[in-house]
């Protein structure tokens, strides 16, 4: 059985708490750079088992009455439909997106800003469009030698030019789709702006990883470093923090090396900073909300190992660069692992070896580990699937969960009419198929009952697998890793 190493409620709690704090500390009012994703946090779920995806969601909820939302997008990131890599949406949809799923949950979304604008045609029609939904729209626009040049940036001429984001709540918190929207340049432009009204208000930021209160080479931070290969962040000891308080505090490059720039920024805006380190800038609790430390360097370590194939696939599909998946095989030296410590690896490899096609394992919670091979019929990830659900069903081996004469005509239909090479089914076929035999089989009904009992496993294929099988295991909640070749060697691969 998988071990829970995280006390979410505790984390909850503490968190929430964390930050009226830190409204207090500032008179009233504070602006919250939210980093990471604020809904599906699947990687601080696999990181830290117990920790739910949606706990910054519930912790937001908990403040909800005094929060509202402030989405940063840039501009060049709409002109050049800079996509999500884990949803595949263009940024202004995430941006619509995130609005549908805040006001969902109740809590208040006051406006959206652009940032970076320069008058880009598709950044004028994303605005027009958000306009026309009834959404307060802003921009902020790029400053000259930012952020090095403080006199100039804390002056008319740089965040004086920006729009005044009108906001009505103590807490305002500055997210966005993804990394580079602009998010503290928003906040520090605010700050900007309401002292020069006489308002109070302060800056703080959320970033789950790394973990400040844990060793530099915990693998939870480790597996932060290997997350973020392609971004080139690095963990490190805080040395500001060492400085003035004599304690040994994590935290990354890059907010090392932003923080002298923003601590004269503060004293600019404000006459003062309140920081003496970029660790004391975080409200990050989650240190002390892990309950069982070998559970979660255990987990920890699996992601390090998931990020290494998935850089290698990246690369394979000239998506990423190969020094990324270097970078990892050295983070992986350094907690002592490799790929042969990922059980479904090695069984999806014997597999494939053994039959000489391409197959796939998964492991169970209890530790066995089922395969897949590809047959004239099935595809190996959905031979797997169907295999792990009878497992975990209790049926027999031998029994057919769907008959050969459904899978039939679904491989006419595929080839002789859609145009399809390949007459496999998908994993997503399967499980239709499944769904409606399940409608008269007994048997198949309780392998579909089986299908939420996935979410969490482990499973490995020996091939790259198409698109809608990695959307299908990713909506199951299975960690699918993949060794880095295709099935065929043709250039074009859907």
């Amino acid at each position: 059985m998988r071990k829970i190493g995280f006390d979410n409620a505790k984390y909850i709690r503490l968190q929430s708490q964390n930050i009226r704090d830190r409204i207090a500390m500032f008179g009233g009012k504070l602006y919250l750079e939210f980093g990471g994703k604020l809904f599906d946090d699947y990687h601080a779920s696999r990181v830290l088992p117990g920790f739910e995806p949606d706990a910054k969601v519930k912790m937001l909820l908990e403040l909800k009455d005094d929060a509202e939302i402030v989405i940063a997008i840039n501009a060049d990131a709409i002109e050049k439909n800079k996509r999500r890599g884990d949803l595949g949406i263009t940024y202004d949809l995430d941006t619509l997106r995130l609005i549908d799923a805040f006001r969902g949950i109740g809590l208040y979304v006051g406006s959206v800003v652009i940032t970076q604008y320069t008058g880009q045609p598709s950044a004028q029609a994303f605005e027009k469009r958000l306009t026309q939904l009834g959404v307060k729209v802003y921009r902020h626009y790029p400053i000259a030698d930012y952020p090095s040049n403080i006199s100039f940036i804390i002056s008319d001429e740089g965040f004086g030019k920006n729009d005044y984001i009108e906001t009505e709540r103590k807490l305002v918190v500055v997210t966005a789709p993804g990394p580079g929207s602009g998010k503290m340049a928003t906040c520090l432009s605010q700050l900007y702006h309401e002292n020069k009204r006489g308002i109070k208000a302060g800056y703080a930021k959320f970033e789950t990883f790394p973990i400040w209160n844990i060793p530099l080479k915990h693998p939870v931070n480790v597996a932060y470093e290997a997350a973020t290969a392609d971004l080139n962040d690095v963990n490190m000891i805080d040395p500001f923090h060492l400085e003035a308080y004599g304690k040994t505090t994590v935290n990354y490059n890059r907010d090392i090396e932003i923080f002298p720039v923003l601590n004269a920024m503060f004293e600019a805006i404000s006459g003062e900073s309140p920081y003496k380190s970029p660790t004391d800038m975080g409200v990050n609790m989650a240190g002390f909300a892990i309950s069982d430390n070998d559970a979660v360097c255990e987990a920890a370590k699996q992601e390090i190992i998931r990020r290494y194939y998935a850089a290698l696939v990246s690369a394979r599909q000239g998506l990423g660069e190969q020094n990324d998946a270097h970078k990892i095989e050295l983070l992986m030296n350094q907690v002592g692992i490799s790929t042969s410590d990922r059980p479904v690896a090695a069984a999806a490899l014997k597999k494939a070896e053994e039959t000489g096609a391409p197959a796939t394992a998964i492991e169970l919670d209890n530790g066995t580990v089922i395969t897949g091979k590809t047959s004239s019929l099935l595809g190996a990830s959905s031979a797997m699937l169907l295999n792990s659900l009878k497992v975990l069903a209790g049926i027999p081996d031998d029994i057919n969960l769907i008959s050969p004469t459904v899978i039939e005509p679904i491989q006419k239909l595929k080839t002789g009419i859609m145009g399809n090479h390949n007459p496999r089914l998908h994993t997503d076929e399967i499980l239709i198929a499944l769904s409606i035999c399940a409608v008269t089989s007994d048997v198949a009904k309780m392998a579909l009952e089986q299908v939420k009992n996935l979410r969490g496993l482990e499973a490995h294929s020996t091939v790259i697998l198409s698109r809608v099988d990695e959307q299908v295991f990713r909506k199951l909640g299975v960690n699918l890793t993949c060794e880095p070749k295709y099935q065929t060697k043709k250039l074009y691969h859907n």
